[in-house]
């Protein structure tokens, strides 16, 4: 049962800004720190996991293991970097799933 609690994860410069609103921050640079954290947090039974785009790849392990589970709601976020797609690209695959077509596509 998730506990209403919210936490980004990713580099220092994309994440601080989540401190000034309540969110707990949890500054990594490589994907098995960040792995960590992530089942850290979601056993400890966070509702929603940030994650910056440039780290979420990394963290395929731990995303795969919540995937099937309602909580932590694991949500790319774009990096101080910009955006790469990776948060589009998950948001029109948890669509197709659950209509059965792209109804996000362009075309």
């Amino acid at each position: 049962m998730a506990n209403g609690k919210c936490a980004v994860i990713g580099d220092r410069d994309s994440i601080l800004i989540f401190k000034a609103v309540g969110i707990e921050v949890y500054p990594e640079s490589d994907g098995e720190h960040a792995n960590f954290t992530m089942h850290k947090l979601g056993r400890a039974g966070y509702a929603v996991i940030y994650v910056t785009e440039s780290m979420y790849p990394l963290c395929a392990e731990a995303i795969a293991e919540f995937a099937g589970e309602p909580y932590p709601a694991i949500i790319p976020i774009p990096d101080a970097l910009g955006t790469q797609g990776i948060g589009l690209k998950a948001l029109k695959e948890n669509v197709e799933k659950a209509v059965g077509v792209d109804i996000l596509s362009n075309s």
